[in-house]
């Protein structure tokens, strides 16, 4: 084996999570985050909107990145989950643990798993409560 195959089997990516509760992102970057390897939204993979947050479509678009990520010769990638943020939820939607499960499962070697949701540091008033 050359060095250059060595080189070629250690590389990393970054996987960039938006889970919010009506759908769930995933884009796979180099660690620059300068190139897009591959992407993948829940619309791509469900048919009915109100399943594009679901773990289940996490899982499949996982899936369909994890193939596209080995293909391009990527044997990990490190996370970044991040929910609504702002004045909105904090908290990442449901498809973000199943997305990190599914990758890890497909092969991938999973690195450091981050949280980059946003959140204001007093921003802008928050949205009115409609309470029922």
């Amino acid at each position: 084996m050359s060095s250059q195959e060595d080189v070629s089997q250690d590389r990393w990516g970054v996987a960039h999570v938006y889970a919010s509760f009506n759908n769930t992102v995933i884009t796979v970057t180099d660690l620059t985050g300068a190139e897009t390897i591959a992407k993948s939204s829940g619309g791509t993979v469900v048919k009915q909107n109100r399943d594009e947050a679901s773990p289940y479509a996490a899982m499949q678009m996982a899936e369909v990145v994890a193939e596209e990520v080995q293909a391009a010769g990527l044997k990990g990638l490190h996370v970044k989950v991040r929910g609504p943020g702002g004045n909105l939820q904090k908290s990442p939607g449901p498809g973000a643990q199943a997305t990190i499960r599914a990758l890890a499962r497909a092969g991938l070697e999973i690195g450091r798993i981050e949280d980059v949701t946003p959140i204001p540091h007093d921003g802008t008033r928050a949205p009115k409560n409609s309470g029922f």
